[in-house]
């Protein structure tokens, strides 16, 4: 991985949601200006797994991260993506790379609005709540709405989102659960030795 000055993150999102969430937050400079951000939409939870084995090969970053739902159970796919992450770097260190929102970011993103705990990833089920604490009816994700859902957005409901999620469990085996507040928390240090100690986790020759 090459290092400098600026840490080059470059973070593989499962869709739209995903990017529009984090770009919110970068454009909200709540993160430390040490970190340059790469958002690449991989447009399916399938093609996760595939673009983070090509993009951490491609050596151009200082490190490679995945953000994705977990879609509730969780699902066959974002188990085997973490398995594939294991198997493609020999060792557990899945938990390190995936930012994940059981069973969806929806969990993530309405925290910043208010304490809640969804138990769905169906934006149907989901569309009652969104109305209540965004004010944005029947939600199905289009560009306006979601231009519109991350326009509320703002530095000091980031600060809500954290206390949030703070009560949440950070076991992808649960449902309601994030492990979001470990990365952002990274993310706004100026200290960035936690990069250099992932990629020595990450390069290392043994199995965990």
């Amino acid at each position: 991985m090459t290092k400098s000055k600026t840490r080059k993150i470059c973070i593989i999102c499962e869709g739209f949601e995903e990017i529009d969430y984090l770009s919110t937050l970068i454009n909200k400079a709540v993160f430390s200006n040490k970190y340059n951000f790469v958002l690449i939409n991989s447009k399916s939870i399938n093609n996760i797994s595939n673009i983070y084995q090509i993009r951490y090969q491609s050596d151009s970053y200082d490190l490679v991260l995945a953000f994705c739902d977990t879609d509730k159970s969780p699902s066959k796919r974002y188990k085997e993506i973490k398995s594939e992450i294991n198997e493609f770097h020999e060792k557990n260190v899945a938990d390190d790379i995936i930012i994940f929102g059981n069973p969806c970011t929806m969990q993530i993103i309405l925290s910043h609005f208010a304490e809640i705990k969804l138990t769905s990833q169906s934006k149907s089920v989901n569309s009652k709540y969104i109305e209540k604490y965004i004010g944005i009816k029947n939600y199905k994700a289009t560009n306006e709405q979601r231009k519109e859902l991350f326009g509320k957005i703002k530095r000091n409901n980031y600060e809500k989102m954290k206390e949030n999620v703070a009560k949440l469990s950070t076991n992808d085996q649960e449902i309601s659960s994030t492990n979001i507040l470990k990365f952002v928390e990274r993310f706004e240090s100026e200290d960035d030795t936690w990069i250099d100690e992932l990629n020595n986790r990450l390069m290392s020759g043994y199995y965990e």
